[in-house]
């Protein structure tokens, strides 16, 4: 190193000798190069060794200094401001003629206008321009939505399809090169628009935008990608018109390139569905409702395609089944009583009736049938009867549809047996029960009497809608006779008349459809074996209508306007918290009026509607006992949890399932100690059970009418 700082100091030392020899030289270096002159011995040359001698202190890169460097970049870009009056400009030039350079204009300052709604100045590629007020966003935005593309189209001279199944893309046009990345950009922007807009009526009216512009869309695989995500999500999650208008986006971009698009998109409309159909409540079905119809339109549009996918998932939904049936726990069994799983039945049954006739989609007709069935068979319990409804309900459409007979009056018919409807009801309730958004009965709903009411109501409607679609068949005498020998029964049995009279009033309908089948057929001339002369005797018989099939047409229009007015009803009521009546204040009550007016109450029975005083003999214990088994079945599945509606959160019941179940048997100990206190206050009253009957049914029995002839 001596030897190096020798070089050095030698080299200094000619420097100033230069001075003296050559002092212009000098001078000019004093000028030109102060730093030569300035030499230090210390300053050599670390290229000499090389090797790097470290400093005493590293100093470290700091983010600041970045950000002053980018900040200094920015400043650098002038932003151009955009006005009301550039915004006009734009827009009166674009109507006389629009060239290649003004749609590159327009498009960078629609860019920075989506810039802002993002909150930042349009990432990587910033735009020249600067919107800041929004009078000039609303302007451009609504320019370009309504008018820009009108001028685009003139501007590259596109020719008009031959039919409306074939679309000229504009990447045909000769002006393409020119302004297919301005046209790019601006797509991509409109998406970037969509996901940002809250405003329902604003995303309507770019969606309806994007739909007139889907032919843009299809020239960039990657957009078009990119707004069917974005479509997917608005359809599935977004407002009412919203929905319609991104439907109809995602349907045309289908229709025009199928092979590309369908597959994959069903598949990510099916997972949209499935994850918005979680909860379920009357202002979230018409949703669900819409999403199933319109899903539903998309499967139709190629068979092959549907096939593929429905196969999968009705595998998929008995996979889960088959579990739930083999392994009796209770994550098993929620994977298949919750909304989601049900709706997706019902969704297969809409397309398969949708899509019928069709020999790729037959074949799945049956195995989806017994996946339903099974369903409704994994707890039988009256708990579920909210879900057998619904499962109910779409072996209807499917067997209506597809024409294919399915047994599902048994489904029906056992409710019957299983319910006691004479039981006096443990509470009274002021709201009655809504079986359309509701998968299962809490204990305290059982004990209801619009839970009896309501079921009532829910067995003659499905009754009469699985009945009125086999109204024209040729068997339908024989089909009904288990119906009719059940429902006479029932009316033998029941004592309460509001139950009485929808049920006498189907049965009447029932034996008169039979009636004018049977007299139909004793006039046909062909034999059972002639499966064409059948099908063309109820065609026929289908044309003229039955008894059954025009009532039903009546009792659906009166059916529809008492659903309009429940829910216009419920809203108006909702606020209104009505008092609960409890019982056992009631009961309290009597007995007080019992000490005070003695001799009255010993002359009348109770004045509630259901006759209360006596118990029913024989087949009331037989449905006891069968209540207990299933009681005891359905604890097998830890079915007991009082959860709220529409949450089927599997990990957080555990606790719930122990504290519930223990409340039911102190439920049922109080049941068997109010049913002793019964018996012993009917045995106390002063009138015998032939007098009681006789008032219980008034001055003429009309129930004994309908006991079994020898005609039946």
């Amino acid at each position: 190193s001596t030897r190096k700082k020798g070089k050095a100091s030698e080299h200094k030392d000619q420097l100033s000798r230069l001075k003296d020899k050559d002092p212009e030289f000098y001078k000019f270096l004093e000028e030109n190069d102060r730093t030569l002159l300035n030499f230090d011995a210390s300053d050599s040359s670390d290229e000499e060794d090389g090797l790097h001698i470290p400093p005493d202190t590293l100093e470290e890169a700091s983010d600041e200094d970045e950000e002053e460097r980018e900040t200094v970049k920015r400043k650098r870009v002038h932003f151009i401001p955009v006005s009301l009056k550039m915004v006009e400009e734009w827009k009166k030039a674009a109507e006389r003629r629009l060239t290649p350079k003004l749609f590159h204009e327009i498009t960078q300052a629609f860019k920075a206008s989506v810039a802002t709604t993002r909150g930042d100045n349009g990432g990587a590629d910033p735009s020249k321009f600067q919107i800041t007020d929004a009078a000039v966003f609303n302007a451009l935005v609504s320019f370009c939505v309504r008018d820009l593309f009108h001028c685009l189209q003139k501007l590259l001279l596109l020719k008009p399809p031959k039919t409306k199944q074939k679309m000229v893309l504009p990447s045909t046009s000769p002006l393409w090169s020119k302004l297919r990345l301005d046209i790019k950009a601006y797509l991509s922007c409109t998406i970037q628009l969509l996901s940002c807009l809250t405003e329902a009526s604003v995303g309507a009216a770019v969606l309806q935008h994007v739909s007139s512009i889907v032919p843009y869309y299809l020239s960039f695989p990657k957009q078009c990608r990119a707004l069917l995500k974005q479509a997917i999500n608005l359809w599935s999650t977004g407002e009412e018109t919203v929905r319609v208008l991104a439907f109809l986006v995602l349907n045309k971009i289908c229709r025009y390139k199928k092979e590309v698009y369908l597959s994959p998109l069903l598949k990510q409309m099916y997972i949209a569905f499935v994850k918005n159909s979680r909860f379920t409540s009357p202002n979230v079905l018409p949703m669900i409702n819409f999403m199933q119809r319109t899903l539903t339109e998309m499967y139709a549009l190629d068979t092959h395609t549907s096939y593929q996918h429905a196969f999968i998932y009705i595998r998929q939904l008995a996979i889960h089944l088959r579990s739930a049936m083999t392994i009796k726990k209770k994550e098993n069994f929620h994977s298949v009583y919750n909304w989601q799983y049900i709706h997706c039945l019902y969704f297969w049954c809409r397309v398969l009736s949708t899509i019928y006739p069709s020999e790729v989609m037959e074949p799945l007709i049956y195995p989806l049938t017994q996946v339903i069935i099974g369903c409704i068979k994994l707890v039988p319990t009256a708990r579920f009867y909210p879900l057998r409804m619904h499962c109910i309900r779409a072996l209807t459409l499917l067997s209506e549809n597809t024409r294919t007979f399915i047994p599902v009056l048994p489904f029906i018919l056992e409710v019957f047996q299983q319910v006691d409807f004479n039981k006096k009801p443990g509470r009274i309730s002021a709201k009655p029960i809504n079986f359309a958004v509701i998968l299962k009965l809490s204990n305290a709903n059982l004990q209801e009497k619009a839970f009896r009411d309501g079921l009532i109501e829910q067995l003659y409607d499905l009754m009469l809608e699985y009945l009125h679609c086999q109204a024209y068949s040729i068997g339908f005498p024989e089909l009904v006779l288990p119906t009719v020998i059940q429902l006479k029964s029932f009316l033998k049995e029941c004592k309460i008349a509001n139950y009485c009279k929808p049920i006498r009033q189907l049965l009447e309908k029932l034996q008169e459809n039979s009636a004018y089948i049977a007299s139909r057929r004793q006039k046909a001339t062909f034999g059972v074996a002639s499966r064409e002369s059948v099908e063309q005797w109820e065609k026929q018989v289908k044309e003229e209508g039955t008894p059954l099939t025009k009532y039903y047409t009546q009792w659906k229009k009166l059916r529809e306007k008492e659903i309009q007015l429940e829910i216009s009803g419920k809203e108006r009521l909702e606020d209104l918290n009505f008092p609960e009546i409890k019982r056992k204040k009631q009961d309290e009550s009597k007995e007080e009026d019992k000490k005070e007016f003695k001799d009255l109450f010993e002359l009348d029975s109770d004045s509630d509607e259901e006759n209360v005083g006596f118990p029913i003999k024989g087949k009331a214990k037989a449905k006891q006992a069968s209540d207990d088994s299933s009681e005891a079945s359905s604890k097998d599945y830890g079915e007991d949890d009082d959860e709220e509606e529409g949450k089927y959160e599997i990990e957080e019941d555990e606790e719930e399932l122990e504290d519930d179940s223990d409340s039911d048997e102190e439920s049922k100990e109080a049941a068997r100690v109010s049913q002793g206190s019964q018996k012993q206050r009917s045995c106390t009253r002063g009138m015998s059970r032939s007098d009681l009957e006789q008032l219980a049914q008034g001055e003429e029995d009309i129930v004994e009418d309908l006991a079994f002839s020898d005609d039946d």
